[in-house]
């Protein structure tokens, strides 16, 4: 006889009265600016794909012969046999374009932080720092050890010295922050952060999935808007955001990528990245490399729309990049705004509890390079409508 699974419909009938239920709808073409999702035409407003590079021609090109020459998958784990040159050539690109040492890549951002964290600790003697609003994926990598945990108040400096001095004579220890915090759109002051860490001797870990290939000079990401280059210790980036292809970074120095293939179960028990992929990972770093105007148009977007939905009367909380909140407070708000968008024609999924808390709910929009000025204008005309019958605005 089966288990009784009857708890699982309950839990179900628990979501769904309280308006927290995820019911995404479904894309019928390529994630770009005007798509195609549950047979409808659609502006895509909720995708991570910054630049649009998903359907750029040298990255699919580059994906399509990699899996003609070398097929559909690598056949193993990297540690064992699954290391390929096309491996090593995006890894390379990746540490270029970065200006570090090295770079490793992972099946994804998810697994870097699951796989990496938890070989930099070795015990209660080691304290793990944690801004409060880290993303679910260092919050699991945490969990995974068994260091001391610790964590401060969004972007408190203050605090974080606090911490830190409380915890002085720990053997290891580790500041772990979000770069761009992917639910409110604002960053890490890096800086102070990093000046604070270096006088506590502490290593300093930073995950800037949703900073690739959007902050600093063309895109490198947090750790050079702030020109912290050999200053931070563990950066962690995505290809599946603002690159557009798949998979996870770790960047740094030689012995960072050393250790992490070495040490990182999520690495070396995985599959390595089909060819197809590989190739468009490498091929997407040099789109960002020597096509600047997808990263200046992203920021045009991101600037307009800012100011026109404040000007609409939207509370866009403490945005500082493409990632723009709406806020709508209660789910049920923020569900209903999000309804009657995607009926409209424009994809704004809603962010409800448990993903931020049960009174700041909101339609997240992200900016993305493909988006047209006739695009935003369309949604903002749509914004307003829906904004004003949801009774917000």
């Amino acid at each position: 006889m089966a288990g009784d699974l009857t708890w699982m419909q309950n839990r179900y009938d628990e979501l769904d009265s309280q308006s927290l239920l995820w019911q995404p709808p479904t894309l019928e073409s390529a994630n770009m600016a005007r798509c195609k999702m549950d047979g409808k035409p659609t502006i895509m407003l909720s995708a991570n794909n910054y630049l649009n590079l998903t359907t750029h021609p040298k990255v699919v090109d580059a994906a399509i012969k990699a899996t003609q020459k070398y097929g559909a998958g690598s056949g193993s784990v990297r540690a064992i046999a699954g290391t390929m040159d096309i491996h090593l050539e995006a890894e390379r690109k990746v540490a270029e374009f970065k200006r570090v040492e090295s770079s490793l890549i992972y099946s994804a951002g998810y697994t870097a932080n699951v796989g990496l964290i938890p070989t930099l600790v070795q015990g209660k003697e080691d304290v793990i720092i944690s801004d409060e609003l880290n993303h679910g994926s260092i919050i699991d990598g945490v969990r995974l050890t068994k260091a001391q945990r610790a964590v401060f108040p969004h972007n408190d400096m203050a605090a974080l010295e606090n911490v830190l001095r409380e915890h002085q004579n720990a053997d290891r220890k580790l500041v772990i922050v979000d770069g761009v915090f992917s639910m409110d759109g604002d960053i890490s002051p890096l800086d102070e952060l990093t000046n604070i860490a270096e006088d506590y001797n502490a290593m300093v870990f930073v995950d800037d999935c949703h900073g690739e290939g959007v902050l600093g000079e063309g895109g490198r990401g947090i750790v050079d808007h702030f020109k912290l280059q050999g200053r931070v210790d563990f950066e962690i980036g995505s290809f599946s955001k603002a690159l557009g292809v798949q998979g996870g970074i770790v960047a740094g120095k030689d012995i960072v990528r050393t250790h992490a293939l070495n040490h990182s179960r999520s690495w070396l028990l995985s599959g390595s990245q089909p060819p197809g992929v590989a190739a468009a990972q490498k091929a997407a770093v040099e789109v960002l490399m020597d096509e600047p105007e997808h990263h200046a148009k992203l920021w045009e977007n991101t600037e307009f729309f800012r100011k026109e939905m404040q000007s609409l009367g939207f509370d866009t909380g403490v945005s500082t990049t493409p990632i723009i909140p709406v806020m709508c407070g209660e789910s049920a708000n923020a569900k209903q705004l999000s309804d009657e968008m995607l009926a409209q024609g424009v994809m704004a999924g809603a962010i409800v509890f448990p993903m931020v808390s049960r009174d700041k709910a909101r339609v997240r929009t992200q900016m993305s390079a493909g988006l047209s000025k006739e695009d935003l204008d369309e949604v903002l005309r749509i914004f307003e409508h829906a904004g004003k019958k949801v009774g917000l605005i």
